[in-house]
């Protein structure tokens, strides 16, 4: 794009010629002015640049300060560097929960503030700071209001304000109940949504072409898996003779489902029943991460006192041979059909790969294995546990990425939401997510530049598979709920109904 035909934004607080001028940017922006509103925008297409205009806006209000949201310290640092970048403005404030209450209450008195939801919270109940001090509050990763997440609470303490409220979000959730959940404690009266197919967004996007890789396990680990299923199946038969009535079909969540009742009404199940539970998420660790995955998650469940535990790590003959043949396939050398192939991926494309995987010990084994290949690789994950980083190391991490210093990233849920990486020519899913946003944001961070591939390994007969479906299910059904809100809102303000704005929903 020449630079001389290039428009910039032109408004009070903002840099000039830092914000180049996108009509529906602007349309957005307008709309999320005059009412609370969620703006749903594809990854890349520059959300933070809507929030921009809409912050400029309330601060030429003067009627109070800005309070800018986000999930991770990474994020709330990525929109404070962002912000301290084009706004004309000194008083900009990052805060997390590694700053001191002192040193909190200082800067919570700035214009602008980007800070972690837990610690507003905590400042609101506090009183350190109250709602009455902000005049827009920007929700980023919106869809992550539902249930007890932090930002659930922080919408309640601003069920009374007067505080405009913008939600962000590459995709709303699939599922009705809690789209709607979302809508209601935000008091959203408007969906502000784009796709890559609208008309005034078409000009800024970049093709991502998907493909699907599906490999074999090799011949070691379906003796492993086949084993793993015996057991599984055993538990299976108890369940039933127990009166517990179960689909054909084995599922976790089924499982999961059950477990209350179990405990209330069916006693003589529960050692059955936590032991399939932990039978299950093993085989889904062996069949979607590998063999060394599988051995630490066994060695970790061996040291959690449980019902059931020596009996299935130690005595079980179906479960104790499957451990037995995968640390013999460790020792020589076998780990994922997916790791030779991901070698083959990353060389088949010049440039920045990105990887995700949901599995933290995998995150260990694709590391090593991509450095012995001789592939520059870094690590990016989040900050609990023990191997966890620290926030100022996932940013500085980031940054090594962005310059080049590794070639390939493999990142776990942490790397999923809004980090601006550009220029990653290609995305590797190592493992499928049974869930339409992660998958969405997942794929929205390649393509920003120039066209990009994103590609998903499936190893066949296994949960890939199984979350491949359930993933494609939910794809569509997150396709259509933006329209689906649109016209309930729209319904409820017609009926001006003194209920709750979605009770026509519900």
């Amino acid at each position: 794009m020449n630079s001389d035909l290039t428009e910039f934004i032109e408004q009070k607080y903002v840099k000039k010629n830092s914000i180049e001028k996108r009509d529906y940017q602007v349309n957005l922006a307008n709309q999320a002015i005059q009412e609370n509103c969620i703006v749903v925008l594809p990854t890349g297409l520059g959300k933070t640049a809507i929030a921009l205009q809409v912050i400029a806006t309330y601060l030429a209000k003067g009627t109070g300060g800005i309070l800018f949201l986000a999930p991770t310290r990474v994020l709330v640092n990525q929109h404070y560097e962002f912000l301290k970048e084009n706004l004309t403005l000194d008083d900009i404030s990052l805060i997390t929960g590694e700053d001191t209450v002192q040193k909190r209450t200082k800067l919570w008195k700035n214009s602008v503030i980007c800070a972690t939801p837990e610690i507003t919270k905590n400042d609101l109940d506090r009183q350190i700071i109250s709602p009455d001090q902000f005049n827009l509050v920007v929700f980023d990763e919106v869809h992550r209001t539902v249930g007890d997440y932090a930002y659930s609470g922080i919408a309640q303490r601003f069920t009374d304000s007067n505080a405009r409220i913008l939600g962000m979000t590459a995709t709303l959730p699939s599922e009705k109940d809690k789209a709607t959940e979302i809508l209601t404690k935000l008091r959203i009266a408007s969906v502000a949504e784009r796709t890559e197919d609208s008309k005034d967004v078409k000009p800024y996007t970049q093709q991502t072409n998907t493909q699907w890789i599906n490999v074999e396990l090799p011949p070691e680990m379906k003796s492993i898996q086949t084993l793993i299923k015996l057991a599984l199946d055993e538990r299976y038969d108890i369940l039933r003779k127990n009166g517990i009535r179960l689909a054909e079909q084995q599922s976790l969540s089924a499982l999961l489902r059950i477990r209350q009742f179990v405990l209330n009404q069916n006693r003589r199940s529960a050692k059955p029943l936590f032991t399939a539970i932990r039978i299950h998420y093993a085989l889904n660790i062996l069949e979607a991460h590998g063999i060394t995955s599988f051995l630490k998650f066994c060695e970790r469940a061996q040291t959690k006192k449980g019902a059931g535990i020596r009996e299935l790590f130690e005595v079980d003959p179906n479960f104790t041979r499957a451990i037995y043949l995968a640390k013999d396939a460790q020792s020589k050398g076998i780990e994922h059909s997916k790791i030779p192939k991901l070698k083959e991926i990353i060389e088949s494309v010049p440039g920045k790969a990105l990887i995700f995987t949901s599995y933290r010990d995998s995150v260990d084994v694709i590391y090593k294995k991509l450095t012995e290949m001789g592939i520059s690789t870094g690590v990016l994950i989040g900050k609990s546990g023990e191997t966890g980083l620290k926030q100022k190391k996932q940013i500085e991490t980031v940054q090594k990425f962005r310059d080049g210093l590794f070639r390939v990233l493999v990142a776990t849920r942490v790397g999923e939401e809004g980090l601006d990486i550009s220029e990653v020519n290609q995305v590797v899913f190592y493992d499928n997510v049974p869930s339409s946003i992660r998958f969405i944001q997942r794929r929205g961070r390649t393509g920003r530049k120039d066209t990009g591939k994103l590609v998903v390994l499936i190893a066949k007969d296994t949960i890939d598979e199984t979350y491949y479906w359930i993933g494609k299910r939910k794809m569509s059904a997150s396709k259509s709920m933006g329209d689906k809100m649109t016209k309930i809102l729209l319904k409820n303000q017609e009926t001006k109904s003194q209920k709750n704005g979605l009770d026509a929903f519900l």
